[in-house]
């Protein structure tokens, strides 16, 4: 575990949530020992009301909610088409701090997702028509063998989103920031919307 943090105040706080995580993420992007500032635990049910979690990256965020991206037939998908609701937990333990997010899942426009998706590196926009997320594999010899496919059809030109790859935004009803502190004694402020632009904030027990 980290060093305990001084305790945090109310007063320390933005009174709104996402510009309070904005603070937080940049302080994880500039700390050197937090490999993937943007890497999380995305929580969702899957069959049988099952909880499942999964570690998937944040590509975006804003008033609107928090974004990532993924195979739509893949069975995270299901599970978020089947609920929709999910959760997020970002933990950076070099500063000794935790972040959870729960809300209602939307899924993010066509154009949203174009533009994300031609921003990634040429490898990835191969992959992502190659695999068939979460089904059964038969060798590593036979994904490769796809993928050599899929490049010898984009040879020497762009290679476009596949109508099966898209993103989802979480869209938060509560937003709750941790703190490690001294003794197990951590700090935790817990934000609940309470309408349109509008949140409450609390202090919780640690």
């Amino acid at each position: 575990m980290s060093s305990a943090s001084p305790s945090l105040k109310r007063a320390d706080l933005s009174p709104h949530p996402v510009e309070q995580f904005g603070r937080w993420f940049a302080d994880a992007e500039a700390d050197s020992r937090n490999v993937f500032a943007e890497a999380v635990c995305l929580s969702t049910l899957g069959p049988g009301d099952t909880p499942e979690g999964r570690m998937v990256l944040l590509k975006d965020f804003d008033e609107r909610g928090f974004v990532f991206y993924t195979n739509l037939e893949s069975a995270k998908s299901r599970a978020l088409d089947g609920h929709g609701r999910a959760g997020m937990t970002f933990y950076w333990q070099p500063l000794g701090r935790q972040v959870r997010i729960r809300g209602a899942v939307e899924a993010v426009s066509a154009a949203e997702a174009d533009a994300y998706f031609a921003s990634r590196p040429r490898g990835n926009r191969l992959s992502a028509w190659a695999s068939d997320q979460s089904r059964v594999l038969d060798s590593r010899a036979a994904i490769e063998a796809r993928l050599a496919a899929v490049e010898a059809r984009y040879a020497g030109r762009e290679v476009p989103r596949p109508p099966h790859w898209s993103g989802y935004r979480i869209v938060p009803d509560a937003i709750e920031f941790w703190q490690e502190g001294a003794s197990r004694l951590h700090d935790r402020f817990e934000y609940r919307r309470r309408g349109a632009g509008r949140w409450e904030m609390r202090r919780l027990y640690p």
